[in-house]
């Protein structure tokens, strides 16, 4: 099979997530516990909000035609309902914060601009109020009935926030899917254990996992598998009930690389088998087909160099696992920042290099870290992003608009 673009491979995942649609294996939850997970029931404005007129300032209710020195008859604060009569002309009453406006007004003068006694209120004429200044009209948020948040949102404070502001005590949420994560390779030892010289520490497995339990997932960590034919076969079958199988390592053209040839001996199909990126060109995207024990299940095949394994994860792993949550067409995260130093790199592939995120209250900044291949975990662990250098590019100057592909 051959190479493919970067692009050509974001799309192919993203025609395979567009076709799981919908999802139905869901649960409730209590509102509390309800962070990051994927919404699978649509929460409805339970009456309009704001259910009254409601003050944005602390100042005076005010009907705007009127001029000249108001009477000031009464005041109200959040959490009170004015119970006298409705404002009459030239007549005002204190309201704070979030009260309720009383009947017969238009407008809130802020208290900076305007002088008051114990019974009047002058408003200067700098100030002068127009209808609606400082109110926010009775269902002018929602509607009683209003869709508020969409099945499919991932839930972070903002909608957590208004689920409750609704009453929605308990929700209906997606449940989470499974990843098995599975490396490979004789040179790996547990993390616990002491490697000899030619040995490393299994560190892909407890990466993916973290980056499986960052996007929604439940990761399920298998021991490594050895560089051979039943090791593998015997892992992946004991993996065969996930709904995503993420193997590092075992899927470049080396003699040991055998990945590939035990998905295929299994009945995989594979949607791609390499792309033209930097780190990661050996990536692999296919599914293993549905038996009579199991249901289809999704397979990354990511190399074995840790940064390699991180970044395909995120470009291509990850969306699909959000999917499978039910989140609704996800994709990677790009944003845009300002490169702060200059860049050179070889043209050819789409190079994605390490990089720290600045930010401040006017620009972003981002600036590439001294990195020396996609072995190099310590660069990567002070990296907070990647750069995504076109594959037509050799050399980007300081000062440019660079696109960054968030962790």
């Amino acid at each position: 099979m051959a190479l493919i673009t970067c692009q050509e491979a974001l799309d192919l995942v993203a025609a395979h997530i567009a076709a799981l649609f919908p999802r139905t294996c869901t649960e409730r939850v209590p509102l509390e516990q309800a962070l990051g997970r994927v919404l699978a029931q649509s929460v409805y404005a339970d009456r309009d909000q704001p259910p009254f007129p409601r003050s944005t300032r602390d100042g005076y209710a005010v009907r705007a035609v009127d001029h000249g020195v108001r009477k000031l008859i009464g005041s109200v604060r959040a959490g009170e309902v004015w119970t006298g009569a409705s404002l009459a002309q030239e007549e005002t009453i204190e309201v704070m914060t979030g009260a309720p406006v009383p009947d017969g007004a238009d407008a809130v003068v802020m208290l900076e601009h305007v002088e008051a006694t114990a019974t009047t209120v002058s408003i200067s004429d700098r100030h002068l109020p127009s209808a609606g200044d400082n109110v926010v009209p009775r269902g002018q948020e929602a509607r009683a009935g209003d869709v508020l948040l969409h099945a499919g949102v991932r839930l972070a404070a903002a909608e957590i926030a208004l689920a409750a502001s609704v009453g929605a005590a308990g929700l209906d949420v997606y449940v989470q899917p499974v990843a098995a994560v599975l490396a490979t390779g004789d040179e790996l030892v547990a993390v616990d254990q002491t490697p000899a010289s030619h040995q490393i520490r299994n560190s892909n497995s407890h990466a993916l996992a973290a980056i499986v339990r960052e996007h929604g997932g439940v990761p399920r960590l298998l021991p490594p598998a050895s560089d051979t034919r039943e090791s593998l076969l015997e892992r992946i079958s004991v993996a065969r009930d996930a709904d995503m199988l993420l193997l590092s390592g075992g899927v470049s053209a080396g003699k040991y690389d055998l990945v590939e040839d035990v998905l295929l001996s299994l009945g995989a199909e594979f949607f791609f088998t390499g792309v033209l990126i930097q780190p990661g060109k050996p990536v692999v995207f296919g599914r293993l087909p549905a038996t009579q024990t199991h249901a289809e299940q999704w397979i990354f095949g990511l190399p074995g160099n840790p940064v390699s394994t991180q970044v395909t994860a995120l470009l291509f792993a990850m969306p699909m696992l959000q999917a499978l949550g039910g989140e609704s067409l996800p994709q990677p995260r790009f944003v845009q920042g300002t490169l702060a130093s200059i860049m050179k790199v070889r043209s050819g592939l789409t190079r994605f290099v390490p990089a720290k995120l600045s930010s401040s209250l006017h620009a972003v900044t981002v600036n590439p870290v001294e990195w020396h291949g996609s072995g190099d975990l310590a660069s990567n662990a002070r990296a907070d992003c990647y750069i995504v250098v076109p594959s037509d590019v050799d050399s980007v100057a300081a000062g440019t608009t660079v696109t960054v592909l968030l962790r």
